[in-house]
């Protein structure tokens, strides 16, 4: 290697141009052939450098010259030069804008960024000679307050993301409430059936998590039974992940246009069916709006070495599964949590490997849900939260020994589009779809293993936690659920059947109260007071429940069952202050009275009670199926109970015009008896007359 004395470099510049374009050697004893080529960090990762404002990038912009063998060549200029900067910006700079390369061939320099933050570009290329390539390197500046921004950005985006998944959801439970309740209805406890009414459910409410929690109130409200639950759970899943595979189509673009479609309606609309659709349009539009907001602050993650070795470190799949509990039990949504794994993933934050242990444990944090809303209610609710538990669990515990098959199949089923950059493999969109693919070829899996062995699983539950004889506690509601107030059809219809319990507690009382007087005996008058407590209970806690659901935006029709539902409470609860105060005090008196009705007035009395007790058994019907041509009935049977009435009225008048002895001693009971069951027939034939007015 030839040595040179020390020359100043102005001077060296202009021997090197006459040594290069007379053949002459320099640096070097072959004739002149170099190449210019990166040797930086940037060579090895996707990472661009970054800085705040102002400041110096702490990464240099290093090049490389070698000649055609591929070896270093020593003491050539290079030039770096900016090439572009954010506009208005200034003072940006290199610090040695001419830079010679050393005995590596390595020449390079570093950048002090300008006033304003953006994208800055700089070339490099071998000094004075025309054909030399020019590398191009790029550094980003950023605000000093970047890492506060960045925190908003994700934090204001995951609000907007979440909240459009629960406008969403709320708009298609409320839009399609009664179908929702319908398809429940049509149960049957064939497994198949049952695994497709979850997919079904969790499509209209868009969340498994919210359908499991469902279930869990219509198993403590008793409009379902634990087994029939066990394949909806497994359907559930698999409905929970059509979410993720439309957030997967990435139309961030036309976020703020879906808003606006669904906005205008939902302003202009009065019909609440057409409202709640308009509401779930919008809720869709605010979702990719969330994305977008969220993917746009995240872009600065790209370059941080930290994060990146984060997520590499997530590739462990007990450490990502473990993550992926734990983000989706803070989040309380799987399928958001997925929103986010596909962000990262289509910014090529996130490899697939890494996201399926992720998943895993998104489907698996999903049961902290159900065991959180079972908690305080009945077994048999508990029963459906330890199911949903162990079917994630044992399926977890399954797919992670097969994850590489996973990723290979889900690979091999998604579209592939080229990336941008030879960095990458795969698009953005790609990327995108793969996350979204394996979230339902995994959850796909896991319910074709489980499917046939739904009643196993059932009976297995049963044993490890099998329901157990409560005691009743008579001060306490059976039916209503605050967790189904979202969806007014559904909380409706657990209201009805509390009504029901109601009414059945006023058939007991009524039927209870013709003892003391035909007996004399007073041992039932006790447990007559304490169903008028619960009566009275019934009354308060129905009525504050139908209140809830009136102040929701629900249709007129809702709203007048709502308050025929409310007129309802009140005329049963009457019902039970006419045995409960009236007929039991009149019991009482009459039990230590030492009278007695005549053979013909007891008769009366018993004949009385017994069409009575009918009017209310046909009440009960009325209201439980909402038939207008049984209430009509009903009004005719009711005339014939007052006819009844008005000729035992007479024939007791008749025998106290003969002076028989026990009418004349009991007359006065006699009557307030059987105008009291009189009263009682009244208000329970209201139901009917409540229900033809609608």
């Amino acid at each position: 290697m030839t040595r040179f004395l020390y020359i100043p470099d102005s001077y060296r510049l202009m021997i090197l141009v006459i040594l290069i374009k007379t053949g002459i050697t320099y640096g070097q004893d072959t004739a002149l052939s170099c190449h210019i080529i990166r040797d930086s960090i940037q060579d090895k990762s996707y990472m661009i450098p970054y800085g705040l404002t102002g400041k110096k990038i702490n990464t240099p912009f290093n090049v490389k010259i070698i000649d055609d063998k591929g070896n270093p060549v020593a003491g050539y200029p290079v030039a770096f030069t900016i090439l572009s900067e954010p506009v208005a910006s200034s003072g940006a700079f290199v610090e040695n804008d001419t830079v010679y390369t050393n005995t590596k061939g390595k020449a390079g320099t570093f950048l002090h960024l300008g006033s304003t933050p953006g994208d800055y570009l700089v070339a490099a290329r071998i000094c004075y000679l025309s054909d030399s390539d020019t590398i191009v390197y790029k550094a980003t500046a950023r605000k000093k307050s970047w890492i506060l921004l960045l925190i908003a950005g994700f934090l204001g985006g995951l609000a907007f993301f979440l909240f459009g998944i629960k406008m969403l959801s709320d708009g298609l439970q409320k839009s399609a409430g009664e179908q929702l309740y319908n398809v429940i209805e049509r149960l049957t406890n064939n497994r198949f059936k049952s695994f497709l009414v979850g997919i079904l459910i969790t499509v209209m409410v868009q969340s498994s998590s919210a359908t499991t929690v469902m279930l869990v109130s219509f198993v403590n409200s008793r409009l379902m039974q634990f087994t029939q639950t066990v394949g909806i759970i497994l359907g559930a899943a698999v409905g929970g992940t059509i979410t993720a595979q439309i957030i997967a189509f990435r139309i961030a673009d036309y976020a703020l246009l879906i808003i606006g479609l669904g906005f205008l309606p939902y302003m202009l609309l009065k019909n609440p069916k057409y409202r709640d659709i308009s509401f779930a349009i919008m809720g869709f539009g605010m979702i990719f709006f969330g994305m977008h907001v969220m993917s746009q602050a995240m872009e600065p993650m790209q370059s941080m070495k930290e994060f990146i070795a984060l997520l590499l470190i997530l590739e462990n799949p007990f450490l990502g599964i473990l993550a992926g509990v734990l983000l989706t039990a803070i989040i309380q949504s799987s399928c958001a949590f997925v929103g986010i794994l596909i962000i990262l993933a289509s910014q090529h934050l996130l490899t697939l490997t890494a996201a399926i242990p992720l998943i895993i444990g998104a489907s698996l944090g999903t049961s902290i849900t159900a065991i959180i809303a079972s908690l305080g209610l009945s077994r048999e609710s508990k029963q459906v939260a330890l199911t949903h538990t162990l079917f994630k669990t044992t399926g977890a515990i399954i797919m992670v020994w097969f994850i590489p098959q996973l990723v290979d199949l889900v690979e091999i089923i998604s579209p592939h589009t080229a990336a941008g950059s030879a960095s990458h493999s795969f698009s953005p969109a790609t990327m995108a779809r793969q996350i979204a693919n394996a979230y339902t070829v995994y959850n796909f899996v896991i319910a074709l293993l489980f499917l046939p062995f739904t009643r196993q699983f059932a009976n297995l539950v049963t044993r490890l936690l099998p329901v157990r004889e409560e005691k009743v506690i008579m001060l306490k509601t059976w039916y209503l659920d605050a967790n189904l107030l979202r969806t007014p059809t559904m909380a409706l219809a657990v209201a009805r059947q509390e009504i029901l319990r109601m009414i059945q507690s006023t058939h007991r009382m009524t039927e209870d109260i013709i003892i003391p007087f035909i007996e004399k005996k007073s041992d039932k008058i006790t447990s007559i007071k304490e169903r008028e407590i619960e009566i009275n209970f019934l009354r308060d806690k129905i009525n504050a429940y139908l209140i809830q659901i009136s102040r929701q935006d629900i249709e007129s029709r809702l709203i007048e069952e709502v308050f025929a539902m409310m007129y309802t409470v009140n005329e049963f609860e009457q019902i039970g202050d006419i045995v409960s105060s009236g007929l039991c005090e009149k019991a009482l008196w009459w039990i230590n009275a030492g009278f007695s009705f005549s053979p013909k007035g007891k008769e009366e009395i018993q004949n009385f009670h017994f069409k009575t007790l009918k009017l209310l058994y046909y009440a009960y019907g009325v209201f439980r199926e909402t038939n207008r041509d049984k209430a009509k009935k009903m009004k005719s049977k009711y005339q014939d109970f007052r006819n009844m009435y008005i000729d035992f009225e007479k024939q007791h008048y008749q025998r106290l015009k003969e002076e028989v002895e026990e009418s004349l001693d009991s007359s006065k009971t006699h009557l307030e008896v059987i105008t009291s069951f009189k009263n009682i027939g009244s208000h329970a034939t209201n139901i009917a007359r409540i229900m033809l007015k609608k």
